[in-house]
């Protein structure tokens, strides 16, 4: 009944929506330069209060339809001309107004220097120029994008973009390539590592009103680092206000499988709702600071006073999720044009989300004799998570008559408290029945501080920043319980959950990472004004990250003769870490801590570049070089309990050449071509010894000291084509060749398994892109807009002789991606209703393993596992009323369950070979409602 009731809101929507395009008048005209009286192409009028209008054609022509009887004021805008605006245009029903438009361009001349007016890059239609006029093949969104799909971080945002999708919500996947193959700058500085355990950037960092356009280059340039293959991915926030005002916008949400439900939760610290720990959950004396196991008395004291020792779980009915956020702008007008601008932002969000009844399973070689799968693992697991977010923006800008200068900072902190609690059985030397839970907060933090500047000269200019970024992760007393069912059959305490030595532990880990970063670019603009007329380019960029990662681990253990003789089997909470059984003779905690799972890394990367941009007519030539030299050290610990430590070297010095021709067929339509080599180098953690126990995976994770940078050929073939400067159709042809790609792999010890990294021999991924941002105006519903990105992506990795891999797609790879958005948008009517659809094909997110022995068969191979595809659908409306905005919003209304699958293979007697399913893990997600109201003034 629920889902009968959601899709007659959607339709009733859509269908009042058709009734009121029906068309009432038109208003047309030509825009020209009132100098020359030539058209100008590309202009847009668009009619005041409203996102209605249209993009003048290739002789000034535009035309609005559908427009109900009544009196407009249109403005009209384009690059380098000042504004137009065009009072009191009469519509009568069924009848055509006409408007002409005389633009003057919008220029100083100061010493031969031409100085125009910044340009904003918040629109669609902004960021549509960005895309045309880019020297490579590249895509993008705008805030403008962002409003209408009311999207809340980084995260959802960029997967609006042809080819991305996300794993965990905030890691981006580009073209079938992992995160780790794709690299972020914000606000062209680099930024840090936001995970412990790969080269990851956390999109669900960056609040989405703080974001001003995502830019995702897909070709390589000399201009930009040569590490990257999927994407690399530029994040620029407000710098600009949009008007010297004052904005608040709050809103409220619920989960339907999250709220008016019993929700578990151990007791934080008084922090907790601004993101971090202040800490509660330390441990006394910090997380380096020593513990004698051989000292009694301290041992004594650390059980009792070191360490945060509530352990009870709470219950509660969690309050609905909050989100608040206060934006400002103000801009002063000084003397000669010049200007200075203030944009800030504070953001704040408060969630809880429940998934209860988890499956979570790990299986073995397939029971092809009883046709049944053979597990390993099986347990269903409840988990409860609180994720807090807040951050702040404050980016200062001068605008002088040649140069402008920049001062940007922006701060995000998140913190995140889960509980599981986990029962189920393992099967591996024999079935143990086992009730787990684990108390897990994490807080990360990021700083991304930038100057910037840009000088315009007579046929040159010269941009520069030098920037600073600082990223952490702290766990602070990660603690895990394990429960085991005793199966002595006789036994006083048979089928009693009890624990064992080293069955209660608390892990400690921080990680903390800087980035220091400096460049510079000189474009020389030659010949201007004449048929050939090259452009220059050359640029330096260097960059120093180092990195210092900790990691503590302490056990519970106890001296049987001095406890109570059923001791093993009390409740955990009031009768085992009771304070009354600490002591070093009793129930103590020990030390475990290996010296060698912490490390420290520098890496120093140097770089430079030149290029020429060379018109030929409707061809224009971009090609150039770009030289690298990186050098990271890392420092690893060789003992156990003392910090003795050795220093690796790993050194590499590339040129990178590229190439990106365009040929402008026509006014509106272009096709591209580019070439480029890239590269992705080891990361600090993936080289280093150091090991982390996943309680997701039942597995510990670790680095492999041998790994070797991964070299790729990149070829891309695209046709673009701009209907109007704020639509645009593109068909893209990719394909992209890796040597040595770095992969994840496991080692299976019986049943037990140790991820870590390996390189593959070679690869290959190869896809087609399809990119729809469409009025449908030409179909006679001038208020629908059309917003759809699809890809098609195959991959192959082939693992050289020796490896215990097999040949099998890339992971996280899906071999397709479908986003599509149905926007409707009333004339005068401040409304904005969106359908937003999104889906992926399965894609590798486990790794599993072949019989490659000499007449191995499918029978003893354990599959890889898969994200199997689900349909996501959102509904969105927003209401304009004045200065207010009201939003709703429900996410994911078809809630589908979310499930990750293997598809075993054996043959049977016959030799005929069949397929079967297993479920390794599934959860419900639930849908979201969200009501919000914004005020600006």
């Amino acid at each position: 009944m629920i889902g009968i009731l959601r899709w007659a809101a959607v339709c009733a929507a859509l269908g009042i929506g058709l009734a009121e395009a029906a068309a009432q008048g038109t208003i047309e005209g030509t825009v020209t330069d009132r100098a020359t009286g030539d058209p100008v192409t590309g202009a847009t009028v668009v009619v005041k209060g409203t996102l209605r209008g249209a993009a003048c054609d290739a002789m000034g022509r535009y035309r609005i339809a559908g427009l109900d009887a009544g009196t407009y004021d249109l403005e009209v805008t384009m690059l380098t001309y000042a504004p137009c605006l065009i009072p009191d245009v009469e519509v009568r029903s069924g009848q055509t107004a006409r408007a002409d438009a005389a633009l003057e361009e919008q220029r100083e001349e100061i010493d031969q220097v031409v100085v125009t007016a910044v340009r904003r890059r918040d629109s669609e239609a902004a960021v549509n120029f960005d895309v045309r006029h880019a020297m490579m093949v590249v895509s993008g969104v705008s805030s403008q994008t962002i409003a209408r799909t009311q999207d809340r971080d980084a995260g959802e945002v960029v997967r609006r973009i042809p080819g991305i999708s996300l794993i965990d919500d905030k890691f981006v996947i580009a073209r079938g390539l992992s995160q780790r193959y794709n690299n972020v700058w914000i606000n062209g500085a680099a930024v840090p590592s936001s995970e412990a355990d790969t080269r990851a950037f956390s999109f669900d960092l960056i609040p989405a009103g703080q974001i001003e356009h995502i830019m995702v280059l897909k070709s390589p340039a000399p201009e930009v680092p040569a590490d990257f293959s999927g994407g690399f991915i530029r994040i620029g926030t407000k710098d600009m206000p949009a008007q010297e005002a004052v904005s608040i916008q709050y809103a409220l949400g619920v989960n339907t499988e999250t709220h008016f439900r019993r929700f578990l939760f151990n007791r934080g610290s008084g922090t907790d709702w601004l993101g971090f720990d202040n800490g509660k959950r330390g441990v006394s004396g910090g997380i380096e600071a020593p513990l004698d196991n051989g000292d009694a008395q301290h041992v004594t004291r650390m059980t009792r006073e070191g360490f945060n020792n509530d352990w009870r779980v709470r219950s509660r009915r969690p309050i609905p999720d909050q989100r608040l956020a206060v934006a400002f702008g103000k801009a002063w007008s000084l003397r000669d044009g010049k200007k200075i601008t203030l944009n800030g932002a504070v953001n704040y969000s408060y969630s809880s989300r429940t998934y209860a009844g988890m499956d979570n399973c790990r299986y073995g070689v397939y029971n092809k004799k009883e046709d049944k799968p053979e597990y390993l693992y099986k347990y269903t697991d409840d988990q409860y998570r609180t994720t807090v977010k807040a951050g702040a923006m404050l980016n200062v800008a001068f605008i002088g008559t040649r140069s402008r200068y920049y001062l940007r900072n922006l701060l995000n902190q998140v913190g995140q408290d889960r509980y599981t609690a986990r029962e189920g059985w393992q099967n591996i030397s024999s079935l143990y029945v086992q009730r787990k839970a684990e108390y897990l907060y994490t807080s990360r933090t990021t700083y991304n501080g930038q100057v910037a500047g840009v000088h315009e000269f007579a046929g040159s200019r010269l941009d520069w920043n030098a920037g600073y970024s600082y990223a952490n992760k702290h766990v602070p007393d990660r603690r895990i319980v394990n429960l085991q069912e005793n199966d002595l059959y006789g036994d006083a305490h048979y089928g009693e959950m009890g624990i064992d030595q080293n069955e209660i532990r608390r892990d400690f880990t921080r990680l903390r990472e800087h980035i220091a970063s400096a460049g510079i670019n000189y474009e020389l603009r030659m010949r201007e004004g004449r048929k050939v007329a090259p452009t220059l380019r050359t640029g330096a960029y260097g960059e120093f990250r180092t990195r210092d990662y900790r990691a503590r681990a302490f056990f519970y253990r106890f001296n049987p003769s001095n406890l109570p003789a059923d001791f093993v089997y009390g409740d955990v909470v009031d009768e085992i870490l009771y304070p009354g059984n600490y002591g070093a003779d009793k129930l103590y905690i020990y030390d475990d801590s290996n010296n060698r799972d912490c490390y420290e890394g520098e890496n120093l990367l140097a770089a430079a570049y030149a290029a020429i941009n060379f018109p030929l007519g409707p061809l224009t030539l971009y090609a150039g070089v770009r030289f690298e030299h990186s050098g990271m050290d890392l420092k690893s610990y060789t003992r156990s309990k003392e910090w003795t430590s050795k220093t690796t070297r790993y050194d590499y010095t590339d040129l990178f050449p590229s190439v990106n021709l365009t040929w402008k067929l026509s006014e509106a339509h272009q096709l591209r071509a580019a070439y480029g080599r890239s590269t992705n180098r080891p990361e600090f953690r993936e080289v280093s010894a150091s090991t982390f126990y996943d309680f997701d995976l039942f597995s510990i994770v670790m680095g492999n000291p041998d790994l070797k940078a991964a070299y790729v050929q990149n070829a891309d073939v695209r046709y673009e084509w701009y209907p109007s400067p704020s639509e645009s159709i593109s068909l893209a042809v990719f394909y992209k060749h890796f040597r040595h790609l770095i992969e994840t792999t496991f080692r299976d010890a019986g049943g037990s398994y140790t991820y870590t990294f390996e390189n593959a021999d070679a690869a290959r991924v190869y896809g087609v892109e399809l990119d729809v941002r469409k009025n449908l105006g030409f179909m006679g519903l001038p208020a629908f807009s059309l917003s759809l990105n699809a890809s098609w992506i195959h991959s192959r990795v082939r693992f050289g002789d020796g490896s215990l891999e097999h040949d099998r797609p890339m992971q996280g790879q899906s071999p397709y991606l479908v986003n599509c958005g149905l926007f409707y948008q009333p004339e005068r009517a401040g409304l904005t209703v969106g359908l937003l659809y999104n889906r992926i094909g399965k894609r590798i997110v486990g790794i599993g393993r072949a019989d490659l022995s000499g007449g191995g068969t499918v029978d003893n191979d354990i599959p890889d596992m898969y994200e199997m595809p689900r349909d996501a659908l959102d509904v969105v409306v927003t209401k304009k009323l004045g200065r207010w905005e009201l939003r709703l919003s429900a996410r994911d209304v078809l809630a589908q369950s979310v499930r990750f699958c293997q598809f075993p293979r054996y043959t049977d007697d016959e030799g005929r070979e069949h397929e079967r399913i297993e479920v390794t893990k599934r959860f419900r997600p639930g849908c979201t409602f969200s009501l919000g109201a914004s005020v600006s003034f």
